[in-house]
């Protein structure tokens, strides 16, 4: 009974076996092909490219609002989705379009700066999420800001 017992889980060990091997080889030359093409395919990324990364507003008086738009193109060689765009702060708030930029096209994104509470030298950070190689990109605007003349009631 153990001899039988026996023999037929070895039969079963070669079958099981002998399968894998023949899936193994079907799967690997199916697994290469698909990996081939994601390769040839995994060099088209959109490339976000600015007229400027950073524009200086130079000297405004404090509780200004200053704005900019910043124009870029899409020099890469599949359509530009921006995800998400943040400023460095609550003060600094950036607006875009929603819709897909097709490569050769361009877009533009609004930055606008409140100035109150936020004296002296100034620079703002936007980071942009987007589906290029990089994932993030970067934008600046720096200036001074002229503080607020201080009551001297008495």
């Amino acid at each position: 009974m153990k001899k039988l017992v026996l023999m037929v889980a070895a039969i079963a060990t070669m079958a099981i076996t002998g399968c894998n091997e023949k899936a193994a080889a079907t799967i690997d030359e199916a697994n290469l092909t698909a990996a081939a093409e994601r390769e040839s395919v995994a060099g088209d990324f959109p490339v976000m490219t600015f007229e400027q990364v950073e524009y200086d507003f130079g000297t405004v008086d404090e509780g200004t609002v200053v704005e900019h738009e910043y124009k870029f193109k899409n020099t890469g060689s599949a359509p530009l989705i921006v995800v998400n765009a943040k400023g460095s702060c609550g003060c600094t708030v950036p607006t875009w379009s929603k819709e897909p930029i097709a490569p050769g096209e361009e877009g533009s994104m609004l930055v606008k700066f409140n100035t109150n509470g936020k004296p002296n030298n100034q620079t703002k950070t936007v980071t942009i999420k987007a589906n290029t190689e990089s994932g993030t990109e970067s934008i600046r605007i720096k200036g001074f800001v002229t503080p607020k003349a201080k009551c001297r009631c008495s």
